[in-house]
């Protein structure tokens, strides 16, 4: 599947990833893991810090797939609202999932604090706006919910927004304790960080078939073949080497990375920004001083080969943020499209597989993957240890048919 196309940014701030050394498989792995993305490289971290011992499997180079294309945006807010999930899942289990996704944003921090270099990790507030005016009561519904729940949170009015930024909304919603980062220097710390702790590394590796065997697992790759206790699959947007996805849409996505901006001291705190309408637009600073603008969301799962294409939607993009942002003399440095998906109920699938209880997956469908990521780890962790953890009833698959 063709999961990225264009120019991309995050490989040119970092080395492409290479183990430190070859390993030869073990005869037997408590869990391998396929996909070595933003999922499986803190799948693999939490797994062998808990002390199991780790094989984790990518067709390409570590990193180089999704995550090379993601923009770095953490939020705690998902694509679903508060007071809207409430209504969907229960109060209960929604604002236990929305807490799930804050506490994952400190564990994140933590993550990129205990890597050996710094993977552009900085706090920011997200500024989401009324796209048009019908839409302001929905903010102010869900800055209610918010606050109900003490998530950190504040209402702005159009002339509030007039004075942090240089464009007038009729409201938004501005969230406290989100954060931007570099998804490629952080994926590739944690997995240097998770070779270090023992977890052998093995790029370049397609896993074709996955056979039960009694006991086990037999894991058949492009290469050598891997015998293991429990599997993880951590493949993102691209399809499962075992079972069929259900219950998810995969579609594709733009991306422009601006010229350096000298001067961003006018756009407040640079907070992460996005909008109500959907498909939205969302725009991101980086350390660099660089723009980072994404959107215009297309119904095809796979990222067109037209860079003609991309260029023309970067452009669309380009304006739209020079529409925010009239003051910024800003221009295309890198376009891309990419591949993202969405779940029909806008939540991730995390758990063990319903009927082959050796099978897990970590599949962090919306625009909170990272977030996703974080929280799953730690499901996983606690799943494949034997611990009890009550919050894994919100996402298992069992109860929501992700995979079958």
């Amino acid at each position: 599947m063709n999961i990225h196309n264009g120019s991309l940014y995050w490989p040119t701030t970092t080395k492409a990833f290479e183990p430190k050394i070859a390993v030869n498989p073990l005869e037997m792995y408590d869990v391998v893991i396929i996909g070595a993305g933003m999922s499986g490289s803190l799948t693999a971290l939490a797994l062998a810090e808990a002390g199991l011992q780790v094989a984790l499997l990518d067709k390409r180079v570590m990193g180089s797939g999704s995550t090379s294309a993601n923009t770095g945006l953490l939020q705690y807010s998902n694509d679903i609202m508060l007071h809207e999930l409430i209504d969907q899942i229960g109060e209960k289990d929604a604002v236990r999932f929305y807490q799930l996704c804050y506490e994952a944003m400190d564990h994140l921090e933590l993550v990129a604090k205990s890597l050996d270099e710094d993977p552009d990790f900085i706090r920011r507030p997200s500024l989401c706006f009324a796209s048009e005016e019908n839409d302001v009561e929905k903010l102010k519904a869900e800055y209610i919910t918010l606050q109900k729940y003490n998530f950190p949170c504040d209402y702005l009015g159009r002339n509030e927004i007039a004075s942090k930024f240089s464009f007038e909304k009729d409201g938004a919603l501005l969230t406290l304790g989100d954060a931007e980062v570099n998804p490629l220097k952080f994926v590739q710390g944690v997995l240097r960080k998770a070779e270090n702790l023992g977890v052998h590394l093995f790029p370049y590796t397609e896993v074709i078939d996955v056979l039960d065997v009694s006991d086990h697992l037999d894991i058949r790759t492009s290469g050598q073949n891997f015998f293991a206790k429990n599997i993880v699959y951590t493949t993102g947007y691209e399809t499962t080497p075992v079972g069929k996805r259900v219950g998810a849409d995969i579609n594709r996505s733009y991306v422009m990375v601006s010229n350096v901006v000298k001067d961003l001291s006018d756009w407040h705190e640079q907070a992460l920004i996005w909008e109500t309408q959907r498909p939205y637009l969302y725009a991101r600073t980086c350390k660099e001083g660089r723009i980072i603008v994404g959107g215009l969301d297309e119904d095809k799962p796979e990222a067109p080969q037209s860079y003609e294409l991309i260029m023309k939607r970067a452009e669309n993009l380009l304006k739209q943020i020079k529409e925010l942002f009239p003051q910024y003399d800003l221009s295309i440095d890198y376009a891309y499209a990419a591949s993202f998906g969405e779940s029909i109920d806008n939540l991730p699938f995390i758990g063990q597989h319903p009927t082959k209880e050796k099978h897990y997956y970590l599949l962090g469908y919306g625009g909170n993957g990272t977030v996703y990521s974080m929280l799953g780890s730690h499901i996983l962790r606690d799943l494949l240890t034997g611990q009890k953890n009550d919050d894994a009833e919100i996402v298992q698959l069992e109860k929501k048919y992700g995979v079958r």
